[in-house]
């Protein structure tokens, strides 16, 4: 079904949310979409973001980067869209702080819910970062009782397995930011990672 997210979004949304979110303006067609990767927030300047405007969108430019590095040859997110994955944020408006409030998360978790309700052929959820884990293992506790993945440091349970009813989880790190090009372990990590994730995809 091809549809434009930001206009679904903002159809269902209650009003309170008010015109401040930053949703993914971008048509799709939903049906073909098997893997969601979740990031934390998008960034102050929205012409920065996965679907930005800009020629170069910072966004873009890390998460280019580790897909390359993982073997994935990609310049833009229309070729990340034709290989079935869509990209997205927990919280729709960007960090007023070092941290991003459990309040915040939790006040944008419908979004977020209806959000993934889009996409009826999810195989894969990819949770880059601890804001994304967060938000998604709430999201499971309101539908099963039990989070998705345990706490704990994401370095140590980023190998094991995890499910979410039919659906493949991997907890990663946040795919965006300068450092993330400059931190060579974390940015292995994060291309190990999506390779891991193009696996499954390609086994379907």
């Amino acid at each position: 079904m091809l549809i434009n997210v930001k206009e679904y979004l903002i159809d269902t949304l209650p009003k309170e949310y008010g015109k401040l979110l930053q949703l993914p303006d971008v048509q799709i067609d939903s049906d073909k979409i098997k893997c969601i990767m979740i990031n934390e927030v998008p960034p102050i300047n929205p012409d920065d973001g996965f679907y930005g405007n800009s020629a170069d969108p910072d966004y873009m430019r890390t998460t280019r980067e580790l897909f390359q590095a993982a073997g994935i040859p990609v310049n833009n997110i229309s070729e990340i869209l034709d290989m079935g994955i869509y990209i997205t944020t927990a919280v729709k408006i960007p960090k007023q702080q070092y941290t991003v409030p459990r309040e915040l998360i939790n006040q944008h978790l419908p979004i977020l819910e209806k959000e993934i309700e889009l996409f009826p052929n999810i195989k894969v959820v990819m949770l880059m970062g601890d804001v994304a884990k967060t938000a998604f293992n709430e999201i499971a506790k309101r539908k099963t009782s039990k989070r998705v993945v345990p706490s704990g440091s994401t370095y140590k349970i980023r190998g094991l397995q995890f499910y979410y009813g039919q659906v493949r989880v991997f907890p990663s790190y946040i795919m965006t930011g300068g450092n993330i090009l400059i931190e060579k372990s974390k940015r292995n990590m994060i291309s190990e990672d999506i390779k891991e994730m193009m696996k499954v995809l390609q086994s379907l």
